[in-house]
């Protein structure tokens, strides 16, 4: 009985261990991937903050993304299911993924703010406190 329950753990460790697909041939690199799924996550949260431009404007943005990077839809399904199938790779890309968000969201919260810095200088440099043409009121106490 020992025998049997070890054999039957040792079988249950093997094939856990066991691949659930096998790699495809065209497999896209995991850097690659990482690219190309962190544009699908701007352009998921575009759609959902104003779809009306792209619909307006004709834009198909799924094709646009796999032209850039020179996929098609079969071979990005089959990659990332094959990658979905390995818990620690998927999770390793959607951390890059999330680094590489958060590093564009810097960079586009400081260029925000030397753009809005720049604007209110100019608003200030145009005023009419700045030039002059508004005279200070007295003061009524005095």
């Amino acid at each position: 009985m020992k025998y049997l329950a070890a054999i039957v753990f040792i079988l249950l460790l093997y094939s856990c261990s066991e691949k659930l697909l096998q790699r495809p041939e065209d497999l896209i690199p995991k850097d690659k991937m990482i690219n190309i799924l962190s544009d699908f996550a701007v352009l998921n949260a575009a759609k959902n903050s104003n779809s009306n431009i792209l619909r307006d404007n004709n834009i198909e943005p799924t094709r646009f993304i796999f032209e850039k990077y020179g996929v098609d839809s079969l071979q990005f399904v089959t990659s990332d299911t094959y990658y979905a199938s390995q818990p620690k790779e998927y999770e390793a890309i959607y951390v890059a993924i999330e680094a590489m968000l958060e590093k564009e969201k810097g960079r586009i919260t400081e260029e925000k703010r030397i753009y809005d810095s720049i604007l209110m200088d100019t608003k200030f440099k145009n005023s009419p406190l700045k030039k002059g043409r508004v005279k200070s009121a007295k003061d009524s106490l005095l």
